[in-house]
């Protein structure tokens, strides 16, 4: 079993346009892999490795997903629950329509509705209702009051309608701080991370992560980038730079925002034991159960109807379907995939994605810091390099 493919792929990255790359691959509840290529600071040539800190962004959905899920484990929430049981002000919602107008939601949001991106919301962090949280808050922008303010802004489609990419589990994290009287990141450390021997992963920077963190940058074109004319060196509407755009994490609104659907800072070599928790059926490789074989597969089970599915259109995700939080493989043909049907996972922002195959006891986690990451690009190539472990 060989992993060169992978490892020639992630080469291939940073020699064109990727500053830094890196990932952990686990099998049978062991790392079978370890892979570093390019650089974490393209000014100073440091080498890039999977111990150096990175925003993972949207991957860090997939913690929040397992910190509701235990609550449902232990009958504390239900996926049928109305979110206004636990936040009031979504009780009475508003749904923009087409038109314009403003009229009264028929259908309240469910925590299902949050876990599905279905409920309506929107990621728009600069909202009436973001004003007024800033105002109340003081710039703190705390996860409690966040979410509340967030309920007077109308929703964009009827709850249940359809697929909508959204800040519900940013709510979610503050339906997990609510009934566990704890702030989400203490809650996600003890009951997820620390039982994961996940010490290196968090909700903040302070100046000790600084230290050892990948830059993060973006790269800047002329025109309308297009991997494939980029490689082909063709086109010089792609040659561009990558610009250094400094650490900040744009979804991480305060200090006191512990953010749900994008605000984990983590290694590769960190977040990777997660990834190998889910594909153990929720046993970390401490022995630790983090959740239980029948959540696991309620997580990767599709939630959408074909309506939705017509939605959630994205290229790098053709074939699949949405569970909870996460894509979960429905059709090899049209994906183009020589994996497992439900292999399940996300990505995020600036280039970290997760990969979790419980059927084979696989999991890898990959990632590189730059923002408009090429998903599309890289993660279906990446996906079918990493499976190669099954073929040789």
């Amino acid at each position: 079993m060989s992993l060169l493919d992978l490892k020639n792929f992630m080469d291939s990255l940073t020699n064109w346009l990727i500053p830094g790359n890196s990932v952990c691959v686990y099998h049978k509840n062991r790392e079978v892999f370890r892979y570093s290529s390019g650089y974490s600071d393209v000014e100073t040539k440091e080498p890039m490795s999977a111990d150096k800190y990175i925003n993972i962004y949207s991957c860090s959905k997939i913690t929040t997903v397992v910190a509701a899920m235990q609550l449902v484990e232990k009958g504390i929430i239900n996926l049928s629950d109305p979110l206004y049981k636990y936040i009031p002000a979504y009780k009475n919602m508003m749904v923009k329509q087409p038109n314009g107008s403003i009229e009264p939601a028929k259908n309240v949001i469910t925590i299902e509705n949050l876990l599905t991106m279905t409920a309506g919301l929107t990621y728009g962090l600069n909202t009436k209702g973001m004003k007024k949280a800033r105002e109340i808050t003081g710039g703190k922008m705390d996860t409690v009051t966040v979410a509340e303010c967030i309920a007077e802004d109308p929703l964009a489609f009827e709850p249940g309608a359809i697929w909508g990419y959204s800040l519900g589990l940013d709510v979610l994290a503050a339906v997990v701080e609510i009934v566990t009287n704890k702030r989400f990141a203490d809650y996600v450390r003890d009951n997820i991370f620390l039982p994961c021997d996940m010490t290196k992963s968090f909700y903040h920077i302070n100046e000790e992560i600084k230290k050892n963190m990948a830059s993060q940058y973006r790269y800047e074109t002329k025109g309308k980038f297009d991997a494939v004319a980029s490689q082909r060196g063709d086109d010089k509407s792609q040659e561009g730079k990558l610009v250094n755009v400094g650490l900040q994490n744009v979804f991480v609104l305060g200090e006191n925002y512990d953010s749900g659907g994008g605000g984990i800072i983590t290694t590769v070599a960190d977040y990777a034991k997660l990834g190998n928790a889910l594909a153990n059926f929720g046993v970390a490789a401490t022995g630790e159960r983090i959740l239980t074989k029948n959540s696991i597969e309620e997580i990767r089970r599709n939630r959408l109807n074909a309506e939705q599915l017509n939605v959630f259109n994205w290229s790098q995700l053709t074939g699949y379907g949405y569970g909870l939080g996460v894509r979960t493989l429905m059709d090899k043909e049209s994906s183009g995939s020589n994996g497992s049907l439900k292999e399940f996972g996300w990505g995020g922002a600036a280039g970290a994605t997760m990969l979790i195959d419980p059927d084979k006891e696989f999991s890898f986690f990959y990632a590189h810091h730059m923002l408009n990451p090429q998903e599309e690009y890289y993660q279906p190539r990446l996906r079918n390099a990493a499976y190669k472990y099954f073929e040789e």
